[in-house]
């Protein structure tokens, strides 16, 4: 059984491509593998944050991730700042990077270039990423092609802190979803979708109800041409929604290129199809939300979980660099 660490920023709002490209993946694999999936609050800090509207949105993802299908009884499911390992670690590949590599991350250029205020964690978080995946001894972690630099970090940093001090840290290999791992934005298909507000009509979120689900997908930017066929580089948006009915009913896209000579029953159909796929996670969610309390419940038992593996792995680094033990 391999072990599978993901992790998620409590920010912004839940949409269609964390869904298809990451949650719905995590549902899959935690009954295959040793997964443990993290709400990454500590990243969210990089950038200042009302108390209030994060403890919300902490737990509003919490809850969003079980009504996905997360059985806090099978994966190991928390918040990263409930495990201090974390942070501790995190200083520790600090170290353990250099200045050139963190420079070289292009998250942190496109986010510094859009920021009023740029942190000095905002640069560095790429090591404390690296932290969240070797804390874990992590053999897999599925991500897009986005996040590919910051584990190939990840995977320098193991190996340089082995090399150095011993052979301390399992070495993470990524994994691409297929289908769906990127999905674009409805209106900019040439952007992918974020949770950012700059293009509201162009992201699904997963709480959206039918009536906009369908309307944002009618709207969906397409081309002045009629063929409909798979052709990421050419037709962008077209190959979003054929992307995005492929993910949503378990097909190929290419294949469902050749039922549609019209782009409005491919848009009509997409929607419904996401309409369809999200309906139990609503209603799940919205049972969750009448009960907040079990959300706290949920957290700590899997922080505690979480920290028995944290803190075996941060005896390991204390005592191949000379540090006292805790």
């Amino acid at each position: 059984m391999a072990r599978v660490f993901s992790g998620i920023q409590p920010t912004g709002d839940v949409h269609l491509g964390n869904y298809l490209g990451a949650i719905r993946r995590w549902v899959r694999e935690q009954h295959t593998d040793d997964a443990v999936y993290c709400v990454v609050d500590l990243h969210a800090l990089t950038i200042p944050k009302d108390p209030a509207e994060l403890r919300a949105k902490i737990s509003e993802l919490t809850q969003l991730l079980v009504a996905a299908g997360l059985d806090p009884d099978v994966c190991t499911l928390f918040t990263q700042s409930q495990v201090p390992e974390h942070a501790e670690l995190g200083w520790i590949m600090e170290c353990t990077a250099s200045f050139g590599e963190l420079r070289r991350m292009t998250q942190f250029k496109d986010k510094a270039d859009r920021a009023d205020f740029v942190s000095a964690a905002l640069f560095s978080y790429p090591a404390l990423q690296a932290a969240d995946i070797l804390l874990y001894d992590t053999d897999e972690v599925p991500v897009g092609d986005d996040q590919r630099q910051h584990l190939e970090l990840a995977r320098d940093l193991a190996i340089r802190f082995n090399s150095r001090y011993g052979d301390t840290f399992v070495v993470p290999r990524h994994v691409i979803p297929p289908v769906a791992a990127r999905v674009m934005d409805l209106q900019q298909p040439d952007r992918k979708m974020s949770k950012s507000e700059e293009s509201p009509q162009g992201t699904v979120l997963v709480l959206d109800d039918p009536k906009t689900i369908e309307r944002k997908f009618k709207r969906a930017v397409t081309d002045s041409e009629t063929e409909v066929r798979y052709d990421p580089e050419a037709k962008p948006g077209v190959s979003n929604l054929l992307s995005i009915l492929a993910a949503a009913t378990d097909s190929d896209p290419v294949a469902l290129a050749e039922k549609y000579t019209r782009y409005g029953p491919l848009k009509l159909d997409a929607a419904e199809a996401v309409i369809e796929m999200l309906r139990p996670v609503q209603q799940r969610y919205a049972e969750l939300a009448a009960e907040p309390s079990r959300v706290d419940e949920i957290l700590a038992a899997g922080a505690a979980k979480a920290r028995e593996r944290a803190s075996a792995t941060m005896r390991r680094v204390r005592e191949r660099l000379g540090l006292p033990l805790v």
